[in-house]
C-alpha cells in the first residue's frame, strides 16, 4: 500500500470532532472457507479512517469493496484481522454505524415521516426524540412530503429519506454502498451536493463505495483504490482540494486521469464507462 498525496489545500477531516475513527487491521474475508468454491474476497486489508473524514473505496467489480463496507457495518464477520470503531471492536450491527444502500430500502407501508422515525421506534427512544423527525425532514429538504409514501417519491427524494433515516440515529459513521448509482446524472450530482452539505453540518465520518471516479474525487478527502480479488489496498490518493469544488476544475480532471491510470483502464476504453 502506498499513500499518494495529490491536489492542493488540505481536506476537511481536521475540522471534525474526535469521534468516528474506523480502524481496520489486517482484515481478510473468505467465503465458503475450505469448500470447493472457496472465494478469498479480502486479504490483509488495513486502513485508518479519521474522525469526520470522507473516504471513498474504488476498484474493479468483485474486489471486495462492498464486503469491506459490510464488515464495518457488522453485517459480516472477518475471517482474519479485526475492525474497531473508536477503539471498540465491531462485533455486529449497531446504530452508531448507519448504512445506506444503492436502492433506498424504505418500508413501502410507511410514509416519509414513518420511515425516518422507524429507527427511533426500533431503539425505543421515539417518545424522547420524536422532535428530531421534523429536523431531519428539513435537513434533507423533504418538507411538504412527510405524508408521501415511497412509491410517490422520485429516486432522489427516496434517497434523501434514506439519508435522514440513517442520520436521525446520530451515527458516528455513515457507510454508503453506491448510494446514488441508480439515479440519473443530474439527480446524482444534486445528491452529491446534498451529502456534502449534510456532512459539513453533521461532521459524520463517511465511508463510500463507488464505481464513479468523478464522484470519488468530488466528495472525498482520500480515495482508496483496491486491487482485483483478492481485494487489497493498492493505493491511496489524498484529494487536497479546497471545498466547494468545481466539477470542471483542471486539478479534478488531472486527478481523474491519475486514478484511471492506476486502475489500468487508460488503454481499455470499452470498460472506462464503468468508472465515469
Amino acid at each position: 500500500m502506498r499513500a499518494d498525496p495529490d491536489g492542493g489545500a488540505g481536506g476537511a477531516a481536521s475540522k471534525k470532532a474526535d469521534v468516528g475513527r474506523i480502524s481496520i487491521s489486517g482484515v481478510g474475508k473468505v467465503f465458503n472457507a475450505g469448500g470447493e468454491n472457496e472465494v478469498v474476497a479480502l486479504d490483509g486489508v488495513s486502513l485508518e479512517v479519521s474522525p469526520g473524514e470522507m473516504v471513498s473505496l474504488v476498484g474493479p467489480s468483485g474486489c471486495g469493496k462492498s464486503t469491506l463496507l459490510r464488515l464495518v457495518a457488522g453485517l459480516e464477520t472477518p475471517s482474519s484481522g479485526g475492525l474497531a470503531l473508536d477503539g471498540q471492536p465491531i462485533e455486529g450491527p449497531h446504530h452508531e454505524r448507519g448504512l445506506v444502500f444503492q436502492e433506498h430500502s424504505l418500508f413501502p407501508w410507511l410514509n416519509v415521516r414513518g420511515n425516518i422515525a422507524s429507527g427511533l421506534k426500533a431503539r425505543k427512544v421515539y417518545d424522547r426524540e420524536n422532535n428530531d423527525v421534523d429536523e431531519y425532514i428539513r435537513l434533507v429538504g423533504l418538507e411538504g412530503f412527510e405524508k408521501s409514501y415511497p412509491h410517490q417519491l422520485s429516486g432522489g427524494m427516496a434517497q434523501r429519506a434514506s439519508l435522514a433515516r440513517s442520520f436521525i440515529n446520530h451515527p458516528k459513521v455513515l457507510l454508503l454502498d453506491e448510494p446514488f448509482g441508480a439515479l440519473d446524472a443530474f439527480t446524482r450530482m444534486q445528491m452529491q451536493d446534498e451529502l456534502l452539505r449534510i456532512w459539513e453540518e453533521r461532521s459524520t465520518t463517511m465511508l463510500l463505495v463507488t464505481h464513479d471516479v468523478d464522484e470519488a474525487i468530488f466528495l472525498s478527502d482520500r480515495v482508496v483504490i483496491m486491487t482485483p480479488r483478492p481485494g487489497r489496498i493498492g493505493n491511496i490518493i489524498e484529494i487536497r482540494l479546497p471545498r466547494p469544488r468545481l466539477r470542471n476544475n483542471e486539478e479534478i480532471l488531472r486527478l481523474r486521469g491519475r486514478l484511471l491510470e492506476i486502475l489500468n483502464f487508460a488503454k481499455r476504453p470499452d470498460e472506462l464507462s464503468y468508472y465515469l
